[in-house]
């Protein structure tokens, strides 16, 4: 089989059947937002995110990871689910988890699929094919993959933005030494005027159309941050605990287009997706491997997830969390009794959102 129309076609028919919402080729290429990305490292805008700052030259081009790639499939999952319950999802005693960690952690789940894909396209070419496959995990800036391969545009909130899909979309992305025909970029759909993300951030990360400061970014704030949270912006973490979607619920492309897809590893379930927040303050490291070590929640780590439901305990300002906030400031990880001592300042100052 060596037509590469005729090649590609099959590919992306395979994809679907292995539960690919969206499949676009694009050719292995310098991206087109290489400049932007390396000014945006040298801005410091990665804050303590070091790995993003290494291997810079490899992200220009994904021929750097492998040198004899022609083309990249690019593949994307949506993690749309369904909305919470509106009575759940605004109760202040409950930890928010972004829609994305509300199941088993996606590389897992997605990274099979690519390789099986990979050894489809081996086995229906002529020629031996090379490749590599990456789910949110290599030297890659996918964003722009994904604009190359027609998958989406780049919004002002930074995110891949499918005209037809909206923003809550897993990507991966197959490198295959074999010359594929590949997609155009998408012409319809842009953010025009509308700044509703912009406008919506809780802590201002977004400080310019189509610029983060991840910094201030509360998805930075509670997963890479290892240290403590700058005080200016735990107030206005509200009770996110692990991640943030504040900036794509607003969208109006996701909001009116977003939709369930193949996957079958999220669903909404309140003990999971929104938990309470007294109960997770009581958890030790082992009950938290146990909970979450499977999800993606576990980046945060024990600790880290611990400090997060602490400052959202403060935000809560409910004189019921006291007593676990006490026995936090007092038994619990360093970063997190720091973080207990803040919210019991807090609530004890009336400053939480908590009405009698």
């Amino acid at each position: 089989m060596t037509n590469a129309s005729h090649v590609s076609t099959l590919i992306k028919e395979y994809a679907v059947e292995l539960g690919f919402d969206i499949v676009g080729i694009a050719p292995a290429t310098r991206v087109p937002h290489a400049e932007a990305y390396m000014a945006w490292v040298e801005a410091g805008y990665a804050g303590d995110m070091s790995y993003m700052a290494r291997e810079l030259a490899r992200r220009q081009d994904p021929r750097f990871l492998l040198p004899e790639a022609r083309s990249v499939v690019v593949v994307a999952v949506s993690y749309f689910t369904a909305d919470p319950p509106v009575a759940l999802w605004n109760d202040p005693a409950r930890g928010r988890i972004a829609r994305y960690a509300w199941g088993w952690d996606y590389h897992d789940a997605l990274m099979p699929r690519l390789r099986q894909l990979a050894a489809w396209l081996q086995q229906h070419c002529d020629d031996p094919v090379s490749w590599r496959a990456y789910v949110d995990t290599g030297p890659l800036l996918e964003r722009d993959l994904a604009l190359l391969a027609g998958l989406g545009f780049i919004g002002k909130n930074t995110c891949l933005i499918h005209p037809q899909w909206g923003s809550y979309l897993f990507l991966g992305e197959l490198l295959v030494s074999t010359e594929l025909a590949y997609d155009s970029p998408i012409t319809a759909g842009t953010c025009g005027r509308c700044t509703r993300c912009l406008d919506a951030c809780p802590t201002g990360a977004l400080v310019a159309p189509y610029l983060l400061d991840s910094r201030k970014c509360i998805s930075y704030l509670t997963i890479e941050l290892r240290d403590a949270i700058p005080e200016a912006l735990r107030a206005p973490m509200g009770n996110w605990i692990f991640g943030c979607d504040v900036c794509q619920s607003v969208c109006p492309w996701t909001r009116r287009f977003a939709r369930a897809g193949r996957q079958d590893f999220l669903s909404f379930e309140p003990a999971r997706c929104i938990p309470s927040l007294l109960e997770l303050l009581s958890m030790d490291e082992a009950q938290f491997h146990a909970r979450f070590g499977r999800t993606p929640v576990r980046r945060s780590k024990w600790y880290g997830l611990l400090r997060n439901v602490a400052v959202a305990l403060g935000n809560w300002g409910d004189p019921a969390a006291i007593p676990a906030l006490q026995h936090a400031a007092e038994e619990s990880h360093p970063l997190v009794r720091e973080h207990a001592a803040w919210a019991l300042r807090r609530i004890r100052n009336g400053r939480g959102v908590f009405v009698r």
